[in-house]
């Protein structure tokens, strides 16, 4: 999949429509994560394609909440986005918001592990550490089936996702937390220089 989209294009048009630090870390979190899964699967020549896809997936979802995936792919037309780039941004929300359903294993990385960064994100927060690097999968589960917990992520999406993938749920979790680890400290990094 050729990326046509350069990541100071991709960069400039999420700070256009996103100006919330939570949004912005949301972003560059599912880039990082997005990136890492390429590598890992055997994809790294699409890597730039598969963080992209990542960075841009929730584009349109602060200033257009309620048309959130239907107003993407006008906001993507700007910087030139490939079919496959708008197809890979509205399928994350498929049977949510949008009936494009995803199709490449891209797609399906992208709609499984989206709600899932939210959810690592936020049992991170509730640790002494604050971080990703001393999570078990055990103590993710936990917060995983405490529905209380960060209700706002779907745990029917996050079981919908390993189904689609083949993977059992705690393969899913297992790989997301890897990523998130292996990229917290150049997160940290970036949105720490994007918030300028």
């Amino acid at each position: 999949m050729e990326n046509c989209v350069s990541r100071e294009a991709a960069l400039s048009l999420l700070k256009k429509y996103n100006k919330e630090h939570f949004h912005i870390q949301h972003a560059l979190t599912v880039e990082a994560v997005m990136r890492w899964f390429a590598n890992e699967l055997g994809f790294g020549s699409d890597a730039d394609f598969w963080a992209t896809a990542g960075l841009l997936h929730d584009v349109d979802f602060e200033q257009f909440p309620d048309q959130h995936c239907a107003k993407a792919p006008e906001l993507l037309a700007e910087i030139g986005a490939s079919d496959a780039l708008v197809h890979a941004v509205c399928s994350h929300g498929y049977g949510l918001v949008s009936d494009v359903a995803p199709e490449h294993l891209m797609e399906k990385v992208l709609f499984a592990s989206d709600e899932l960064t939210g959810l690592i994100g936020a049992a991170a927060l509730m640790r002494p550490s604050r971080s990703v690097q001393d999570m078990e999968l055990k103590s993710l589960k936990k917060k995983y089936k405490d529905k209380k917990f960060a209700a706002g992520c779907s745990r029917e999406v996050i079981a919908k996702g390993a189904e689609m993938l083949g993977w059992t749920l705690d393969e899913l979790m297992d790989k997301t937390l890897q990523a998130m680890r292996a990229s917290e400290a150049d997160v940290a990094a970036e949105l720490a220089r994007v918030a300028q």
